[in-house]
């Protein structure tokens, strides 16, 4: 039993914190991040691998249910030629605001705090520290020299569960500029935790004007209630649910 099942055991039910959405306005309306794709423009896309670190896996200090399954669906899909293959990494300074440990010993974990961002933050036990084996992909994950790693979640100050921006959606990361330099169109999202990082990175993809599929049987949430919530939200945003057998070459 993980740490957030054992939590959810002994408080009447977790509910996670894609309840409390980092985008409380529209991130896009003060900065022109969102330049919509082209419709001319041939196909062209690309695997997004989300968080598949050894925290958010079997033994690791924030382990997701069955998240080590992802491993082998990701591997296979490897063997489908991609126009670019992305992964995502948490990777966290050890003073990190999202870490309990950070403010007080009367914190509780997963309980919810404002931070000094102004965003509600879970309390969450420390993971993915910089320089750790637990920020460190799993072993037995297919990783190529030409994939690109995206590093998220490095600012001291606030959280980013989406690949693309932080939970303040004030900064964003390099990953939508490197997608573009490469004409990417088509997105296929899968990963840990489904009802987290998956989900913000998937809704983000969506508002940047990406066609977007998630892939299903490669991600992992927290549990049942949790993952179907996060799968009405991507339904209701347009995005297309797929298994990972349902991608041809």
């Amino acid at each position: 039993m993980t740490e957030w099942q054992k939590f959810s055991d002994n408080n009447g039910g977790f509910s996670s914190p894609t309840s409390i959405s980092p985008h409380t306005s529209n991130p896009f309306s003060k900065k022109n991040w969102h330049t919509a794709l082209s419709e001319d423009m041939p196909t062209k896309r690309a695997l997004i691998i989300v968080d598949v670190q050894n925290d958010f896996c079997a033994g690791g200090s924030l382990s997701v249910p069955e998240a080590d399954d992802v491993v082998p669906v990701f591997n296979k899909l490897r063997d489908i030629s991609w126009d670019a293959v992305f992964l995502t990494r948490d990777y966290h300074p050890q003073d990190h605001a999202s870490f309990a440990s950070n403010h007080g010993t009367d914190v509780p974990l997963f309980s919810i705090r404002k931070i000094k961002s102004g965003v509600d933050q879970v309390m969450w036990p420390n993971h993915c520290v910089q320089g750790t084996t637990g920020s460190e992909f799993h072993k037995d994950l297919i990783v190529h020299d030409t994939d690109v790693i995206v590093k998220k979640g490095m600012n001291t100050d606030i959280d980013s569960y989406s690949g693309f921006f932080d939970n303040a959606a004030q900064e964003k990361t390099e990953l939508d500029t490197l997608l573009r330099e490469r004409k990417i169109t088509d997105l296929y999202i899968g990963g840990i935790a489904l009802d987290v990082c998956v989900l913000f990175t998937v809704l983000d993809a969506v508002k940047l004007g990406y066609n977007v599929f998630f892939i299903e049987d490669a991600s992992r949430g927290l549990g049942p209630e949790q993952n179907e919530n996060a799968r009405k939200q991507m339904l209701e945003q347009g995005v297309t649910i797929v298994n990972s057998t349902d991608i041809k070459e």
